[in-house]
């Protein structure tokens, strides 16, 4: 009896040290804070662009009664087209469930916005998003364009290709290559993944400024350093339409 109960304190202890060894197995930093981005793609019937957007410019404020809304765009470049993209924010899980719920029961929105417009949308994608944590969501100065770059990186998580991208995305901020909006790690979707977000004043300023850091040595070095963890990347060009608060 006594080596049973030996052995089983020292399994008993063994197991209260485990949280502390795995612990430097984590994945990159810790999401505190509970507020998610949901990155929503619409596409359309090519015939019915048009009808789509002035419908919901028309009764957009039907859905933002109920949530908030960061930035709607029609797809200019990149992709798929007949495309709009749209970004919103909750609270956390429990906020988006009961935003979900009150948009069943309110009848206005079905009628005016949801119904007439489901016939117009070909098929719907749905990522949710952190914005990482060295990154918040910022304001561009005034109307322009908007470059979402999306980069599969290796699996691993933040924690084996966090910094070099950090350093990668703060140098062409840092020499005045582009204005940054945000960086967001995806939760739900496909893993590994990290959208930036870019605000360049036109399509031919973004064009000047990627020209100019593909010859600034420094971006060339840390962008070297970042792609030894990238699998694929893709981007497309946001134009905001009149009733994105992102403009």
């Amino acid at each position: 009896m006594l080596v049973l109960r030996s052995g089983l304190t020292r399994a008993l202890a063994a197991r209260k040290l485990a949280p502390q060894v795995c612990s430097s197995l984590a994945t990159g930093p810790r999401q505190y804070d509970g507020t998610f981005y949901e990155f929503r793609t619409y596409y359309l019937k090519p015939s019915k662009m048009n009808e789509f957007l002035e419908n919901t410019k028309k009764n957009i404020h039907l859905r933002t009664a109920h949530s908030e809304l960061v930035g709607y765009w029609s797809v200019e470049f990149g992709g798929t087209m007949n495309k709009v993209f749209h970004i919103w924010k909750y609270d956390n899980f429990g906020h988006r469930t009961e935003v979900r719920k009150a948009l069943a029961k309110d009848k206005e929105w079905q009628e005016q916005y949801l119904i007439p417009n489901l016939a117009l949308i070909d098929k719907q994608e749905s990522e949710i998003t952190y914005l990482v944590p060295w990154c918040k969501l910022e304001k561009p100065p005034k109307e322009g364009v908007y470059e979402l770059a999306t980069f599969q990186m290796k699996p691993g998580g933040p924690a084996l290709w966090g910094d070099p991208f950090k350093r990668a995305v703060h140098t062409h901020v840092n020499r005045g290559y582009t204005k940054l909006v945000g960086v967001f790690h995806a939760e739900y979707g496909a893993l590994n993944r990290v959208h930036v977000l870019w605000w360049n004043e036109s399509a031919d300023r973004r064009a000047a400024g990627r020209h100019q850091s593909h010859e600034d040595p420094r971006v060339v070095a840390a962008v070297r350093e970042s792609v030894n963890f990238l699998e694929s990347q893709q981007n497309m060009l946001l134009i905001p339409t009149s009733f994105s608060p992102l403009k």
